[in-house]
């Protein structure tokens, strides 16, 4: 027989409120513990206690969130932690007017505090209490929730777990790192697929093509704009505004009714938090008439609980031993590859982990109870880590567990948030990982640029160099038609490490990196890019071949180099690699294809950037090696992304069965934003031109 609607709820509910009673009794009952051990804290008779826990209770439930409403620019900035002095006092204030209980001073009151909510948070995990729960209930209470009775189409909640590549979920899967997603897959809810990045694997094009449908002119996540002088990083504020400015037209993903969090970019929505390209609306500095809500959005359902507070404050301490003792670890096995992780990295690693993703899954489920028509959220924490940890080792799927767990309280969050939800997860890339460049080859990207192009070598690299370039001059001389020969190629080779080398030129113009008199280099993750001051627009192969003789056979001949990018005046685009060529206009393949490990789409995807208004007159990948499936990144990591080869290019979608599967095979951000939009409209959702009323900001 099949219970009557509600029926679940109001059992849940019960045994919620009889747990929440046991509770109560045992927190009297440590308040009494307290009395004997705490000085300057005492309870005259055997009643206080109990009368004590309900006034903390109350404190908690009641009047804490009333004050946090002020208080809250205290709590954000300090994780929290200081809001127990608001607390602390509001308790004092209780003590004067119940008889017998005595406090002398505000850090005694304090102190009671901390302890209660330490003893709070015990006594419901032994009990088996899910905080979330209460909450949740809480959370649909409160006025502006909507009601059971909500007839608008499901949301969708796009959960994006960066970094995650759709090989290590598998291996994740396998080897029981995601229960959530086991279950999922194993129950036949959701089904999983793979999505293929564009060239640039990184957070900036990819989350930018999925949010708006357009990646275009987005070379990495960082890259050098030649009519501006100026290089461009997705993690600047103001950089990342501007991408957006150029990318958005106002009818991005969630453009109606939706919520970004803990993302690159807003996607269009009305209500953000901790999303980069908003900082400068949020403070005045960017484009004016967005609704944008304040920057305490989602932060206050969060620290409305004094026990959030000081749990995400221990989980931000335990995860800083965490890295500690994986740094150690590693040194200690002598792990190979590794690389330096840093002094503040412990904090970062606590901030993304713990801070930003409690925050962030707090504001989500904020959302739902507010019955927003899309979400979209960025967990960071597994592509932090595994850039120093490395893409499958025990630290990095620790973070994947945690993020795993998190998802879960999500979807349980749908189960009782008023209106229906399908919970939809991303990756917007995946990473490869290898033995960083610079370390391996002893130089970094931007210094053999910078002494192929005539800078001093201060490097210690000769020894690893290869002798082979002249059979790479013999390719590219077939690829431009004029001027390269072989002999003169070998020559060159041999002496290239004896040539007297004009002044190095080290960075100056702000944060534009020159290696050499006239030549900008830019590095970003698995890809480099070049370009040529001295001339306007882009730099044709054969200019470069006259003026800088020594660069492209260096860089084809290195074997931490796969291929490279040039525009040839007779050729049009051509791909050069150590041992051939491929002519992207005609198709023509000289020798060995360069792009032949890269993936069935190499051609299709490096085609595009070629046509980027911007694009960089010398675009450097780095060498993949299928066998290992390894590649050197040009910036110090183990994990890493932002080129072609291997995992880095096959992020991974899982969807709810509900929802339509894609067609066919996803290739790049844009096709990726296509199949979501494709989810919204076959759900019922308004399209972003005609914006539904619920799209209006509160006031």
């Amino acid at each position: 027989m099949t219970p009557p609607e509600g029926a679940g709820r109001t059992v849940r509910g019960g045994r919620v409120l009889l747990r929440a009673l046991a509770v109560w009794l045992l927190t009297a009952g440590a308040l009494v513990l307290l009395d004997a051990l705490l000085v300057g804290f005492a309870m005259s008779g055997w009643w206080q206690p109990t009368v004590l826990a309900l006034a903390l209770g109350v404190l908690s439930a009641v009047v804490w969130p009333l004050i946090l409403r002020v208080a809250l620019p205290v709590a954000l900035f300090t994780l929290g932690v200081a809001s127990y002095l608001v607390i602390g006092a509001a308790l004092l204030v209780v003590s004067f007017a119940i008889p017998g209980v005595m406090i002398v001073n505000l850090s005694t009151a304090v102190g009671v505090a901390v302890v209660m909510s330490v003893v709070g948070a015990l006594v419901s995990w032994l009990l088996g209490l899910d905080p979330d729960e209460l909450f949740f209930r809480r959370a649909a209470r409160r006025p502006g929730a909507t009601s059971e009775s909500d007839d608008r189409p499901p949301g969708i909640v796009f959960l994006q777990v960066d970094g995650l590549g759709h090989d290590t979920l598998c291996r994740a899967l396998r080897s029981g790192e995601m229960p959530v997603f086991s279950r999922w897959l194993a129950a036949g809810s959701h089904l999983l697929t793979h999505w293929n990045t564009d060239w640039s694997s990184q957070t900036g094009a990819s989350v930018c093509g999925i949010l708006h449908g357009d990646s275009s002119d987005i070379l990495g996540f960082r890259w050098y704009e030649k009519d501006r002088d100026h290089v461009m990083a997705c993690s600047n504020p103001e950089d990342a505004a501007e991408i957006e400015r150029r990318a958005s037209d106002g009818r991005g993903l969630l453009a109606v009714d939706g919520a970004a969090h803990g993302n690159l970019f807003t996607g269009d929505a009305p209500y953000v938090s901790l999303t980069m390209s908003a900082v400068p609306v949020l403070s005045g500095r960017g484009r004016r008439g967005r609704r944008v809500t304040a920057s305490g959005y989602g932060y206050f359902a969060y620290f409305a609980s004094p026990v959030n507070a000081l749990r995400t404050f221990a989980g931000a301490v335990a995860e800083i031993f965490r890295e500690l003792r994986a740094s150690i670890t590693q040194r200690q096995r002598n792990v190979f590859p590794r690389v330096h992780r840093g002094l503040w990295f412990p904090f970062v690693r606590a901030g993304t982990n713990v801070i930003a993703r409690d925050v962030v899954v707090s504001a989500v489920i904020e959302d739902m109870f507010d019955g927003r028509a899309c979400v979209y959220v960025d967990f960071l924490g597994y592509d932090e880590v595994s850039h120093y940890s490395g893409v499958e080792r025990w630290d990095s799927l620790a973070v994947l567990r945690d993020i795993d767990q998190h998802i879960g309280r999500i979807h349980r969050a749908t189960q009782l948030a008023p209106r229906r939800y399908h919970v939809v997860c991303l990756s917007d890339h995946g990473q490869t990982q290898g033995w960083a460049f610079a370390d391996r080859f002893a130089e970094s990207v931007e210094e053999l640029v910078g002494r192929l192009c005539g800078a001093p070598d201060t490097t210690r690299a000769a020894a690893g160099r290869s002798e082979k370039g002249w059979q790479a001059g013999a390719v590219l001389a077939e690829a431009s038609g004029r001027g390269f020969v072989a002999n003169r190629l070998r020559e060159r080779v041999e002496r290239v490490r004896a040539q007297e080398h004009a002044p190095h030129i080290a960075e100056d113009a702000g944060r534009v990196p020159r290696v050499a008199p006239g030549v900008v280099a830019v590095a970003s993750g698995h890809m480099a890019m070049v370009s040529f001051t001295e001339h306007a627009g882009r730099v044709e192969l054969e200019t470069i071949e006259r003026e800088f003789p020594d660069l492209l056979p260096g860089l084809v001949d290195h074997p931490g180099i796969g291929f490279v990018l040039v525009r040839s005046a007779e050729f049009g685009p051509v791909v050069l690699g150590r041992d051939g060529v491929h002519r992207l206009a005609t198709g023509v393949v000289l020798g060995d294809d360069p792009l032949a490990a890269y993936g069935p789409h190499a051609a299709e995807l490096v085609r595009r950037v070629d046509g980027f208004g911007n694009c960089a007159d010398l675009m450097i990948n780095s060498r993949y090696d299928p066998a290992t499936g390894d590649a050197p990144p040009f910036e110090p990591h183990v994990g890493s992304h932002g080129g072609l080869g291997g995992a880095q290019s096959r992020g991974f979608l899982l969807h709810p069965v509900e929802l339509p599967s894609p067609e066919r095979e996803i290739v790049g951000a844009e096709d990726l934003h296509g199949v979501l939009r494709g989810w919204l409209t076959h759900l019922g959702h308004p399209a972003p031109d005609a914006p539904h009323p619920a799209a209006a900001p509160h006031p």
